[in-house]
């Protein structure tokens, strides 16, 4: 069999991916409101996904972008494409971004392990935070004109501030990803 169509979508995955986009959605409602970007779940379900699905991922977390810039009201601040001005828009672009990137990593992978696991769901935080940090101080320097940010500013409020709390999901998320991928249904390539 060619590796095109290894690639393809299977049910399976039709099933999957949805899910996943929900659970974004649900993690963008379990926050807490701290600075200009708040606290969510959702970080943990970007890498779970990616973890699971491999690049298969970032149609779920497309589909969840997708949603929320339609108007359904599943991002932390509501939706509708008036959300793309909104500081919190840059981590959307990154949990696509790390979505890919994680997923073609993790299916590179000969052996799963945790420790393995961990390092690209750490590298995904990285692009997240890249991503997010990035728009933020572009969107307050550039487009919300008035309203300056310094770089270090943007670091702290949009990176540092969760940093922590970001690392604890991205472990937890490895973790239940390893256990999840011996299980038979997940196992199956």
């Amino acid at each position: 069999m060619n590796e095109t169509a290894l690639r393809k979508i299977s049910t399976r995955d039709l099933a999957i991916i949805p899910i996943f986009s929900v659970l974004t959605a649900v993690g963008a409602f379990i926050r807490i409101p701290i600075g200009v970007v708040p606290v969510s779940l959702q970080t943990v379900f970007v890498v779970i996904s990616a973890l699971i699905l491999g690049r298969k991922a970032f149609y779920a977390q497309l589909i969840y972008v997708l949603l929320g810039l339609m108007g359904l009201p599943v991002f932390t601040g509501g939706g509708g494409i008036g959300y793309i001005f909104t500081p919190t828009f840059g981590y959307l672009l990154g949990f696509m971004a790390a979505a890919s990137i994680m997923g073609a990593l993790r299916e590179r992978l000969e052996r799963i392990g945790f420790f393995r696991l961990a390092l690209i769901a750490l590298l995904g935080l990285v692009v997240i935070y890249g991503f997010g940090v990035s728009y933020l101080y572009l969107l307050k320097n550039l487009i919300l004109t008035g309203t300056p940010m310094a770089l270090y500013d943007a670091i702290r409020y949009g990176a540092l501030l969760f940093l922590p709390m970001d690392t604890l999901w991205c472990l937890f998320g490895a973790l239940l990803s390893e256990r999840l991928l011996r299980h038979p249904y997940f196992s199956r390539r």
